[in-house]
């Protein structure tokens, strides 16, 4: 489970998606918590910073929508097991 807290990361994310069910305004400090699938699908909920701190990330235990990652911003599918794809560039003989 990871969390974004950057409010325009967070809108970057609802605008791909076109998830306008959340209003940004409502939150103070909102935080996108989201977990990708091994399906390829991201699974996410917008909560407020003090509930999080107050309960932890780790109790959160459901998600308020679900969609295809191959709408979401790269950085939500960013794994650090996944080698970029340029690297095997480096090792070709010209």
């Amino acid at each position: 489970m990871k969390t974004e807290s950057d409010r325009k990361k967070i809108r970057e994310f609802l605008d791909l998606l076109d998830n306008e069910k959340y209003n940004l305004t409502r939150y103070s400090k909102p935080v996108l918590v989201y977990l990708v699938d091994e399906n390829k699908r991201v699974k996410y909920s917008i909560w407020e910073e003090d509930m999080l701190n107050r309960f932890g990330v780790e109790n959160v235990d459901g998600w308020d929508y679900e969609d295809d990652l191959s709408f979401c911003p790269d950085w939500v599918a960013d794994d650090e097991d996944d080698d970029d794809w340029d690297d095997d560039d480096d090792d070709e003989d010209f």
